[in-house]
């Protein structure tokens, strides 16, 4: 499970060296500010609050002598029954408020694990299970590879779980049968309906302390067999047509989990288009209605009153075409809150197979550990839809503190609309979100990365979000970034396509000059808008690749590292600002890679820009340079083609004694070699010194270089020191 992105993770690793109204017939989604009270250096968190409010109706008070039930962590078997058996009364007798006393339950082992309704406590409708804060669900020890201590089974609704402590057996477990035994859960949600969780302990379970999942469901194949050529009219009724593959039965829609979802799924098409028409008709055979250009994978609503459906795709017959008609029961309309889930070899939460989730006001943490059993996340959104497990829509993760959990903080890998909002995520050195290629829509808004890095794989948007003391791993497409600050980290973008990563009003603070941090472009080209990065970090606070047609807009790189400079990748940059720290001593702005590097209306403060490779094109235009140092203001070793036009330079630091040149194409150490620098042209430019030295210095560009174009040039203080061939036209030396 999770095998592309573990894959990815270590992959990272390495480039690292509520209170809501309720009611008991509909659950709404409110908006709220609760937090639960938890901190890093605490392994848990105060019980909340569970009185229960007047509007929830009938209280149930358990009586367990009544029904053999002991709260001492004895007597498993009397015990699960007896709650068992008391809930199945109390919803026969109208109660909707079932309360448990203090104490501790065990719940039996059963017989077969998750299998066993005598393992378990079976919820039931329309019922709030609350338990006292000082009350303990105890999984009773066993052997199962999984299991479930509460289950809200396909189709219950209105179910509201909360307070007290569910516990499972993950110290006390016998693992000796091999294999995970990955799928031992707290509380387990399959197919539930309108339901909540709300101010629950889940701890130590072997693996998910919480999960929200699906349930039953249908699954039909359709082989090549199946198919035919043809078509469906606007009547739904069969037409010969070439450019059309239809099935050759209409096929029924009277599994039960239809009831349930009153939808279905066409998916995992071979040879088959990914858009198809779907034609739905009444018992009698009639035709009823038709959904047209639906795509393979999403759910698609049944009509009330149908009760058979025809497919038709787009295509030719061919060999080997295979299709899927399925369904499974989402759990739909939950509520995750005010919650804390901890201690859990696998998960704090699993989403597998839900929808319209919000999942607000949680601690998770501490989920792994050395025994753990992968992922180890806080909340991982997994359903198994492309192996025909579930679909997730519509999960909302709001609010919530993550920190000390194994792997991930946050993982979205399958399914599709996801929001992550205002979380804290802080397991260190983990990934606090990774958004794989399966999932599709998501919005990850005003967060702190704590510590936490993010791999974030296609259409993500990121907006208002701060990291400190991690890295990203952006790939794309369709990933904007609006609004970041980073500090003291590293914002990596490898982007699949081109300008498949954008991104604006982007901060980077470096405090730290021990660590990498700072910007490093890949693969292919961005756009980049309204970046700045301030200070020294270990290496160089912007580097990358050879990788040509990334676009900066409005750049400030100030107070970078005075060792190493930088080392930019090719691009457009317009409008930038390239700021050395002022007691700089080594060299500024660098360009090593081959490609085309246009530099509009940009300034250079401190240092200068150097450049070298005999695959690059390098236009200098409208720009300023402000040098504060005995060095060059620009120096080319080699190059296709430059084009230095309409500059303002000053350099206002020249040493007397071994005065810089400050336009130098190539340099005294390569003047005997053969040249590297082919068409030149530096026109326009306005260049003042304050003491006498070459102000354009080509006399060093080597043998066989051939006539540079020198002209319309002012020089204030500074002179032309040219080779003999040079074209040089209307040069002003003052």
């Amino acid at each position: 499970m999770l095998k592309i992105v573990l894959l990815l993770y270590a992959t990272l690793l390495f480039m690292l060296h509520s209170n809501s109204n309720e009611t008991q017939s509909v659950i709404t989604v409110p908006q709220q500010n609760t937090t639960v009270g938890s901190s890093q250096n605490t392994a848990s968190v105060s019980p909340p609050n569970t009185s229960v409010p007047q509007q929830e109706g009938r209280i149930y008070e358990l009586e367990l002598n009544r029904w053999q039930i002991h709260n001492d962590n004895s007597h498993a078997t009397e015990t699960t029954d007896g709650i068992n058996n008391a809930l199945q009364w109390a919803h026969e007798q109208g109660y909707t408020v079932f309360k448990v006393p203090a104490g501790t339950y065990l719940i039996a082992k059963g017989s077969n694990g998750t299998d066993d309704p005598h393992g378990r406590i079976n919820m039931v409708s329309d019922m709030t299970f609350l338990l006292d804060d000082r009350a303990v669900i105890q999984k009773e020890s066993n052997n199962f590879q999984d299991y479930s201590t509460l289950l809200v089974s396909v189709g219950v609704k209105n179910v509201i779980i909360r307070g007290g402590t569910y516990r499972g057996d993950r110290d006390t477990h016998d693992y000796s049968s091999g294999g995970t035994h990955e799928s031992g859960y707290g509380i387990l949600f399959q197919g539930a309906i309108n339901s909540k969780i709300d101010g629950v302990r889940a701890v130590n379970f072997t693996g998910d302390g919480l999960c929200v999942g699906g349930g039953g469901g249908f699954m039909q194949d359709v082989y090549a067999a199946g198919f035919e050529s043809g078509g469906l009219n606007d009547n739904g009724e069969p037409i010969a047509d070439a450019s059309k593959v239809r099935t050759k039965v209409r096929y029924e829609l009277t599994h039960p989990s239809f009831d349930w979802t009153h939808s279905l799924i066409i998916d995992n098409g071979q040879k088959l288009s990914h858009g198809y028409d779907i034609f739905f008709y009444r018992a009698d055979g009639t035709f009823l209605s038709a959904l047209k250009q639906q795509i393979q994978g999403q759910y698609v609503q049944i009509p009330e009153g149908a009760k058979t459906a025809q497919v038709a795709f787009n295509g030719q017959i061919t060999e080997g075409q295979y299709a899927e008609i399925w369904n499974r029961v989402q759990s739909t309309n939950i509520i995750v809150q005010n919650s804390e889930s901890a201690f859990n070899r696998r998960q704090g939460l699993t989403i597998n197979g839900g929808k319209n989730i919000l999942i607000q006001n949680n601690s998770f943490h501490d989920i792994g550990g050395k025994d753990g059993t992968a992922p180890m996340a806080g909340i991982d959104v997994e359903g198994g839809a492309g192996d025909n497990g579930f679909i997730n829509e519509n999960v909302r993760i709001n609010s919530n503190k993550f920190f000390n959990n194994n792997r991930y903080d946050v993982i979205f890998y399958d399914g599709h609309d996801g929001y992550l909002e205002n979380n804290h995520l802080a397991s260190k050195g983990a990934i606090g979100l990774a958004v794989s290629d399966p999932f599709t829509g998501t919005i990850v808004k005003g967060n702190h990365f704590d510590g936490t890095n993010i791999y974030a794989s296609h259409d993500v948007t990121f907006i208002d979000n701060s990291m400190n003391d991690a890295m990203t791993g952006f790939e794309g497409p369709r990933i904007q970034i609006n609004g970041m600050t980073f500090t003291d980290s590293l914002l990596s973008i490898s982007s699949s396509t081109a300008y498949g990563v954008t991104g604006s009003d982007i901060q980077i603070n470096i405090t730290k000059n021990t660590v990498e941090s700072g910007l490093t472009i890949w693969k292919n080209p961005v756009h980049l808008t309204d970046v700045t990065i301030q200070g020294a970090p270990a290496l160089r606070a912007v580097t990358g690749g050879a990788v040509d047609g990334n676009i900066f807009d409005n750049l400030k790189v100030i107070g970078y590292n005075s060792t190493y400079g930088l080392d930019l990748p090719p691009g457009t940059y317009n409008n930038c600002v390239f700021e050395s720290p002022k007691d700089q001593t080594g060299g500024g702005p660098s360009i090593n890679n081959a490609g085309t590097y246009l530099f509009n209306g940009c300034s250079f403060k401190g240092a200068g820009l150097g450049a070298g490779n005999a695959l690059l094109d390098l236009t200098v235009r409208n720009s300023t340079f402000n040098i504060t140092k005995n060095m060059y203001a620009i120096s080319i070793s080699a190059a296709k083609k430059v084009e230095i036009t309409d500059n303002t330079i000053v350099a206002s630091e020249v040493n007397r004694e071994n005065p810089a040149d400050i336009i130098q194409l190539s340099y005294n150490a390569l003047k005997d070699k053969p040249n590297e620098i082919l068409q030149v042209a530096v026109k326009g430019n306005s260049i003042t010194t304050n003491v006498e030295t070459a102000g354009i210095a080509t006399f060093n560009a080597g043998v066989g270089a051939g006539p540079f174009l020198i002209e319309n040039n002012i020089l204030n203080m500074a002179r032309l020191k040219l080779k003999a061939n040079d074209i040089a036209n209307m040069n002003v030396e003052r």
